[in-house]
């Protein structure tokens, strides 16, 4: 039986310890009418007296392993997973690829989508110098833009969808600036990204079905696609390289993917103007759905951009 609340249990040393040993602290700590730091602190004293060490049985002990930090688990048997990527959502224009984007989501009508990273720019926040003269939009007006575009894809999405946004290295300097320039306003409301996209969850990774790992950068090169499910044992889903690529690897295991989304910017928008300097660049407006049917993953599929108010899907181009 336990103690009455702000009634004390006397026992000699010998029976408390039997009594730590079959209840552990915090049972005994009820037991007896202390603290858990008393039971701990008489433990230690006890442990000298009698020359032994004291174990709480073992269901004291936390054996499962901590959570990883910053994944997010997604379990899915059958549907589709939309993917965009490095939006870099920019004041006064709205790609194509987003239209597009819209456009999917309202006829697939996904369970999952996910923004794959760089949804923000953060221009004026970034850790580079500015070049020249140029002009870039505020953070306020950046992250303004963002919250209507993402609006319109929560609107878009089906009631039962789930949002989740990858974090990228662009979006992580909202908080970073924070984080170096003004550290005193740790966990202060609005001094964190995910404060201003209430419906979206922020994590590093997506694990889908525990097959298919989403994030935003893992391999850099143009064999990043190869690399990043070889070495990473399971399909792999990133953007960062705005290349647009399904790269299939198999070895005894079976078949596994490596995807990069593409970018869901215009490759010759004015978020790359300057520092690109007007080079050609091997970029590709695209984004990615995933169909999963039982459990098991279709070839992943992209969808192209091209051009002005044009995409490519399953064989078919449609107008925006």
């Amino acid at each position: 039986m336990g103690n009455t609340p702000g009634h004390r249990v006397i026992v000699n040393d010998e029976e408390y310890a039997s009594l730590f040993e079959q209840k552990g602290a915090k049972k005994l700590s009820e037991h007896l009418g202390v603290d858990v730091r008393s039971v701990y602190k008489k433990r230690r004293r006890i442990e000298k007296t009698l020359k032994t060490t004291l174990k709480p049985p073992i269901h004291e002990y936390n054996t499962n392993p901590p959570p990883v930090i910053g994944r997010e688990d997604y379990k899915i048997k059958d549907g589709h997973i939309v993917i965009g990527s490095d939006a870099h959502y920019w004041p006064g224009y709205v790609s194509t690829a987003h239209r597009a984007f819209l456009h999917v989501i309202d006829k697939i009508k996904p369970e999952c989508i996910v923004l794959n990273g760089d949804i923000l720019d953060g221009a004026t926040i970034s850790r580079h110098a500015p070049i020249g003269w140029e002009t870039k939009p505020t953070l306020v007006e950046e992250i303004e833009v963002c919250q209507e575009r993402l609006a319109e894809i929560e609107s878009m999405a089906p009631a039962n969808s789930k949002f989740y946004w990858t974090l990228g290295n662009h979006d992580s300097r909202f908080e970073t600036r924070l984080a170096n320039q003004a550290p005193e306003y740790a966990s202060l409301h609005g001094t964190q990204l995910k404060d201003h996209f209430p419906y979206w969850n922020h994590c590093w990774s997506l694990w889908v079905n525990d097959e298919i790992v989403i994030k935003h950068r893992y391999k850099g090169g143009v064999h990043a696609t190869h690399n990043n499910t070889v070495t990473a044992g399971k399909t792999m889903v990133t953007g960062h390289l705005h290349s647009a690529k399904v790269t299939p690897y198999t070895d005894y295991n079976g078949t596994r993917w490596g995807v990069d989304c593409g970018t869901m910017a215009d490759a010759y928008g004015l978020q790359f103007a300057t520092y690109m300097e007007d080079n050609p660049r091997n970029w590709r407006s695209a984004f990615c759905l995933l169909t999963i049917e039982n459990g098991e993953l279709h070839p992943p599929e992209i969808v192209y951009i091209l051009g002005e108010n044009k995409a490519a899907f399953r064989g078919q181009y449609f107008k925006l």
